[in-house]
């Protein structure tokens, strides 16, 4: 399972430089349906956002979004 560190940028202000850091916020799971061999995504999100968990599909081939 793979998996990667989820982060939001954080721009500021260095003595007239801009510059960007990157805040850890979470983790993503590479995962696979074990029934089908789908791949999705499971976020992991350190603090609560109103969710603490969302989780990403791959689109299909129709492009339909199922609501």
């Amino acid at each position: 399972m793979a998996h990667y560190t989820l982060t939001v940028p954080v721009k500021y202000d260095d003595n007239g430089t801009e510059k960007t850091t990157y805040r850890r916020v979470g983790a993503v799971f590479e995962n696979t349906k074990r029934d089908t061999g789908e791949t999705f995504l499971t976020l992991k999100l350190d603090f609560p956002v109103g969710a603490t968990e969302l989780v990403a599909f791959q689109p299909s081939a129709k492009g339909d979004v199922t609501e």
